[in-house]
């Protein structure tokens, strides 16, 4: 199957497969075919799905779009020194700079050589390589973060952040204007780095998923997910067919909700504060619930490895099928009053454009990607359970501005609902009630149990989930005593970020903050 395809036919070439990596394979090349992957990566569409490091070595996962076929290219650098990929897929530039804070790796010919997670303030360098380098003492003040400089008659810069005026993530953004009109938009992230991929080392998989899950606190539910099916996948066990379902179930239950409170605050940010009020209500009606039925508004920690907890409430199917008829009869209204508004779309047409190419360019899903002719969905392609069940379809758009953002969230939203109609009605099983479970398999004895017919303690797993911002991608390699030995979430929100500073420039200083939300990137979920 993999040889007859382009992507599996070079990596089968330049590289040797690594036993026991599931559901995709990896390889492991030398310098000479990590050459060869970036000649290919030039001539081709192949997409980046995402770029990470040990101490030793850097990962880059691939994805051929035609035929959806994933694969994991590794390069051992003993000098800490490979081949930047970043000019021929420019998303891989932070990551690489990531890779190269966190672990020393240096990328050659790299794009852009300045640090991103690593501010300075954490006494340490590289904290995740094999020998950590000590800060060296010294009197004189932390240098300040190089920001490309103005140049030009009547251009001036307007820093902005971190703190901003909202209760929201902290995050600085450097405009260089031309009075009003922003000629460019540079943003300096990092400022949430939590240590996350450190603080997972050594961890059982049932305590890493509760890191996990607070990677980014709005989509919780699809992070813990994308964890669980890797590390279900490194173990090659399967959950019980109801947890499956109950999965789905909040995972479109926190997308509904999400998207409605991005359309209210896109909506507030254009002074239309009536629609975030009415979709706030309506996110309100979502999360009690998540609450009533789940037992937690977000539905935190409620996906585990190899399993759920707890089950659905006994009256849950009643209560969230009652949830999705008054979310029909109320929502439609709201889109019509959005639609006829003319102050409103003359904000939000034609603003902040992000064109076919450069989302294709940067790999950005969801509905950054979607609104930009780029409908790609995870849970279509390459598909996971039980979606490759369900009837659904996934709204794409060519426009790329804000006014198109909002509308593929209006589709997702009636989407979402139709699927979680269709799980109340299709799930297996009966509920257990609030303290009910659907138990996974015991983890942490997964080790004593290996070679006696039980799953094994190691292994490496990959897993694709779509999240309400797009795409998630978790990798993580298992110990032989069953705990984490290397785990790297990849938020969608690192393919997005870059095409915000895009979608600015030519709009006035004004609109950023519209821009902004009409994005809603994760602060937290890329600065790990």
């Amino acid at each position: 199957m993999y040889g007859e395809d382009p992507l599996f036919g070079l990596l089968g070439r330049i590289g040797r497969p690594v036993e026991g990596h599931r559901p995709w394979p990896r390889y492991v090349t030398d310098r000479a075919g990590w050459l060869q992957l970036i000649e290919a990566l030039a001539g081709n569409g192949w997409s980046l799905l995402g770029l990470w490091g040990e101490a030793d070595t850097v990962h880059a996962a691939v994805r051929e779009e035609l035929a959806g076929d994933v694969a994991v290219v590794s390069l051992p650098c003993p000098d800490r020194r490979f081949p930047s990929l970043s000019a021929v897929r420019p998303a891989a530039n932070r990551l690489e700079r990531a890779a190269h804070d966190l672990f020393g790796l240096i990328p050659e010919n790299g794009v852009d050589g300045r640090p991103w997670l690593d501010h300075g303030h954490w006494g340490v360098r590289h904290p995740l390589a094999a020998s950590p380098a000590p800060v060296p003492p010294t009197t004189e003040a932390q240098p300040p973060y190089r920001f490309l400089p103005a140049e030009g008659p009547g251009l001036h810069q307007i820093p902005v952040g971190p703190v901003h005026a909202g209760i929201i993530e902290p995050g600085h953004f450097r405009f260089t204007a031309n009075g009003e009109t922003v000629v460019r938009l540079e943003e300096r992230l990092g400022y949430v780095h939590k240590g996350v991929e450190g603080l997972m080392r050594g961890k059982m998989p049932a305590e890493a998923a509760r890191i996990v899950a607070r990677l980014s606190g709005d989509s919780t539910v699809a992070h813990a997910l994308a964890f669980a099916r890797a590390v279900e996948a490194a173990l090659g066990i399967e959950p019980p067919p109801r947890a499956v379902w109950l999965r789905a179930l909040m995972a479109e239950l926190e997308r509904v909700a999400n998207h409605l409170g991005d359309i209210g605050a896109i909506c507030n940010d254009a002074a239309f504060a009536f629609m975030l009020a009415e979709m706030g209500q309506l996110r309100e009606m979502v999360l009690r619930a998540a609450d009533a039925c789940f037992g937690h508004r977000l539905m935190m920690d409620r996906v585990v490895p190899g399993g759920v907890m707890p089950d659905i409430a006994e009256s849950g199917r009643t209560r969230l099928g009652d949830l999705t008829a008054d979310l029909r009869r109320r929502f439609l209204p709201l889109v019509a009053i959005y639609d006829t508004k003319t102050s409103l779309l003359d904000r939000t047409v034609t603003t902040g454009v992000v064109s076919t190419g450069l989302a294709q360019r940067f790999g950005a899903g969801g509905h950054v990607g979607r609104a930009s002719g780029r409908g790609l969905d995870a849970r279509k392609s390459p598909g996971y359970p039980p979606y490759t069940d369900l009837e659904f379809e996934v709204p794409v758009l060519t426009e790329g501005d804000v006014n198109a953002r909002i509308w593929i969230r209006i589709r997702e939203v009636e989407q979402s609902l139709s699927l979680i109609d269709q799980i109340l009605r299709r799930m297996p099983g009966v509920p257990r009630g609030p303290d009910g479970i659907v138990p996974p398999p015991m983890l942490p004895d997964l080790p004593k149990r290996a070679g006696q017919g039980g799953p094994r303690g190691s292994g490496e797993g990959m897993a694709l989930v779509e999240s309400f911002r797009g795409e998630i991608m978790t990798w993580v390699r298992l110990a032989d005593d069953g705990t984490i030995d290397r785990c790297h979430p990849r938020d969608p929100s690192w393919f997005q970020w870059p095409l915000l500073e895009a979608a600015i420039e030519g709009n006035i200083v004004a609109d950023f903050p519209l821009c902004n939300k009409s994005f809603n990137g994760s602060y937290s979920g890329q600065d790990l």
